[in-house]
């Protein structure tokens, strides 16, 4: 079976860990984590794509040598450059890579200064308190990898919502065309919108359960199968992530749904209240005694014990439950509530398309406006804009919105927050601006009070209007900064400016417990895609599911706004 684009997506970040290790390139590198992030968001498997005779090197960052490295994996499952990298690597190096927070650099100077080999002398060294001594570690740092060691030890790697959802869909449209399958959805965390997801959680509905699962367990994707019954299976796709499937009649489907889509503590919740009525509810149904009272839609579990519908994103246990009997659920934001998008980049800076191939791809996507946002010149690595270059950016903006039409260009900047506050471009270069986005790119690791000081002053900055993925971390390898969130979020709102929901899969920054501490506190998120291509778009989708996730309706949302309400907005912080 050819490699589907996960398993490719995989190789290609693989593949820029060696080489940065290696020293290469920093663009090279770049180039192959670009196509890495491309793969995991494309609809259409890369395989089929060239089956059909696509031009792979036609998709945004793809170029021919791109695209015949992507053949040359999909044929053979991995390609001849990451074996020689295998080769000429020591394979503890890339053991220790899997460390979140470790990286190429910190694993290189582990193994040469220390001589750290394994994930075990890596956990003794940290323990001896050996890594503190290196410099760019420290004793946070320290603290850090002895507890990621211990928890790798343990736990299943974890996918991105945005990684799973390419299996999520195929799965699920493989099993609509089964034969006897009336109903399927997808359940668990992947429902709830989690931004990360250990397993997949499909629930059908047949009269003839055994051919569904048998029609399951049969699928190309597979790479084994772990258990196998009349009404239930589990299996491991090619890729490394597990899906299990249970198969239950129409009379019961709502209730399995509810069951299977629910953090634990929200099921127990629902329970509870059901004991309280003399009711017990399972994967099966309501029941009173011997008879099902309700369980064919999850409308009728929730009516049994006197609840309104609660949506998934909002199961667990965080006070939906009381909202629910309080008459006060939000009504949560929606996809088609977003006018815009307001952190784009082109090919300007670190992007790989044009402004007009943007703005056209925007509309596509049913946007009214997006700011095109490109580095600011410190952040050399992605060909930043100078002051110079800005000025000449801002004048193809304004000529490309005189001939467009029903979309519309903002001018903005994504600026570097330096180390002591100050902001990457002069006063009378962001005063030209529509908006000024605001970033911090480097010292994550700065003391809190540091950290948030550095924050603060950067926010009381006349022209600044957004802080861009206001934690800094990455899912998996980057820690959130340290620093006051509740300072911040004060700060924005005394000085009328807004907090970034980063839709990127690897960010997802805020985390639904910030946005819904911001919406307490009367602070708007913008919900940005953080685009980098035409296709990454799509990654607003995930952003929403965040938002839902922190209870945010469409008025707690900044881009929800018609553009002439946004400009009066953003003219308060300019």
């Amino acid at each position: 079976m050819s490699a589907r684009n996960l398993e490719i997506a995989n190789v290609f970040d693989e593949t820029a860990d060696l080489l940065e290790i290696e020293g290469e390139n920093p663009f090279r590198i770049r180039a192959y984590r670009n196509a890495a992030r491309l793969l995991r968001g494309l609809k259409q498997e890369a395989a089929d794509m060239l089956a059909a005779g696509q031009d792979l090197a036609e998709l945004p960052g793809i170029g021919k040598d791109l695209a015949g490295k992507i053949r040359e994996v999909v044929d053979s499952g991995s390609m001849e450059l990451l074996r020689r990298l295998h080769r000429e690597l020591p394979h503890s190096i890339i053991e220790l890579l899997r460390v979140p927070g470790l990286g190429p650099k910190r694993a290189k100077l582990l193994h040469e200064r220390l001589g750290i080999k394994t994930l075990a002398e890596l956990r003794a060294a940290a323990e001896a308190g050996k890594l503190r001594r290196l410099a760019g570690f420290g004793p946070r740092t320290e603290a850090k990898i002895r507890e990621s060691t211990a928890a790798q030890q343990q736990a299943n790697p974890r996918l991105t919502l945005a990684a799973a959802t390419p299996q999520a869909e195929a799965l699920i449209a493989y099993l609509r065309s089964a034969s006897g399958v009336n109903q399927v959805a997808m359940a668990g965390s992947y429902r709830r919108a989690r931004e990360t997801v250990g397993d997949l959680d499909i629930l059908a509905t047949s009269s003839r359960p055994e051919a569904v699962i048998e029609y399951f367990i049969s699928c190309g994707a597979v790479d084994h199968v772990v258990a196998s019954g009349g009404t239930r299976a589990t299996i491991v796709l090619r890729g490394g992530l597990q899906v299990d499937l249970r198969v239950v009649d129409d009379a019961s489907y709502g209730a399995a749904l509810h069951y299977f889509t629910g953090g634990k503590a929200h099921n127990i919740a629902v329970r509870r209240l059901g004991q309280q009525r003399g009711l017990k509810i399972n994967e099966y149904g309501v029941f009173r005694g011997e008879r099902r009272i309700a369980g064919d839609t999850e409308e009728s579990v929730f009516r049994a014990v006197d609840l309104p519908y609660i949506p998934p994103e909002l199961r667990e246990d965080r006070g939906e439950i009381e909202a629910a009997r309080s008459g006060t659920l939000p009504e949560l934001i929606k996809y088609e509530d977003l006018c815009g998008d307001l952190h784009c980049h082109t090919k300007a800076s670190d992007g790989h398309n044009s402004l007009e191939e943007m703005a056209i791809a925007a509309r596509e996507h049913g946007l009214k406006y997006i700011a095109i946002t490109e580095h600011s010149h410190r952040l050399t690595v992605a060909r930043g804009l100078d002051a110079r270059r800005l000025g000449k950016h801002i004048d193809e903006i304004d000529r490309l919105n005189e001939r467009l039409s029903e979309i519309t260009l903002l001018k903005g900047i994504e600026v570097d927050i330096l180390e002591d506050g100050r902001l990457d471009l002069s006063d009378s270069t962001l005063a030209q601006l529509d908006l000024v986005v605001g970033a911090i790119h480097s010292h994550f690791n700065l003391p809190p009070d540091r950290q948030t000081d550095r924050i603060l002053r950067a926010m009381e900055h006349p022209h600044f209007s957004i802080l861009a993925h206001p934690t800094g971390r990455l899912l998996g390898t980057r820690e959130a900064s340290p620093f006051d969130m509740q300072k911040v979020m004060l700060t924005a709102r005394a000085r009328g400016c807004f907090l970034e929901l980063n839709a990127q899969p690897d960010r997802m920054d805020l985390s639904d417990v910030y946005c819904q501490a911001a919406k307490g506190a009367g602070v708007l998120i913008s919900i940005g895609s953080d685009s980098h291509s035409t296709t990454d778009f799509d990654f607003l989708r995930f952003g929403v599911g965040q938002a839902r996730r922190g209870w945010l309706e469409k008025a707690d949302v900044l881009n929800t706004r018609p553009l002439r309400e946004l400009r009066a907005l953003l003219r308060r912080t300019m």
